[in-house]
């Protein structure tokens, strides 16, 4: 059975407004969907934002297309994206992601297994769709986040931290960028 979990954090001061963000997933095992709730862990430090999770077969339509910001997470097959998230993008005509800032993250068994490739995929993707991406890069300093965030089984624990400090980087930019 499909759990959506919303978060919100405090009004941004400027109005009330809530800045929106979706987080789509697929998830086999659960650790993607872990890290995705970890994600969102990260972006509810961001004062004025509200996020939900979805599964790529339950999303809200009116949630999505009033989210500002997307960002989507897949679990490495054969070193890239998995399949279901291909289709997704590929079948999706019905979800609008002209202007939206996206962001992508990975999971995967061992360290060459691939994450780097997958969110590699992804945003190009969201670039055909009219995404403007970011990941926060090293620009912010450590833990550098050059693509997206990546999460390998070896040290899923560890990487909880970083997760969220993506989803706080993610959330943060969306505000600076749609907030007025």
């Amino acid at each position: 059975m499909f759990k959506c979990i919303v978060t919100t954090a405090m009004s941004s001061g400027k109005g009330g407004i809530k800045m929106k963000i979706s987080i789509i997933y697929y998830s086999k095992t659960g650790k993607t969907k872990a890290m995705a709730e970890e994600t969102a862990r990260g972006m509810q430090a961001v004062p004025g934002v509200e996020v939900q999770l979805f599964d790529l077969e339950n999303i809200d339509m009116d949630f999505f297309n009033q989210s500002q910001a997307v960002v989507f997470g897949t679990p490495t097959y054969y070193a890239n994206v998995c399949w279901q998230i291909k289709k997704w993008f590929d079948e999706g005509s019905k979800y609008n992601l002209n202007g939206k800032l996206g962001a992508a993250f990975a999971t995967a068994n061992v360290q060459q297994g691939g994450t780097g490739a997958a969110i590699t995929t992804l945003l190009q993707h969201m670039l055909v769709k009219g995404m403007m991406v970011y990941s926060g890069g090293a620009a912010n300093g450590q833990p550098f986040i050059h693509l997206g965030a990546s999460g390998l089984r070896d040290s899923f624990e560890e990487d909880k931290a970083m997760f969220r400090i993506f989803g706080q980087r993610i959330a943060q930019k969306a505000v600076k960028l749609f907030v007025k």
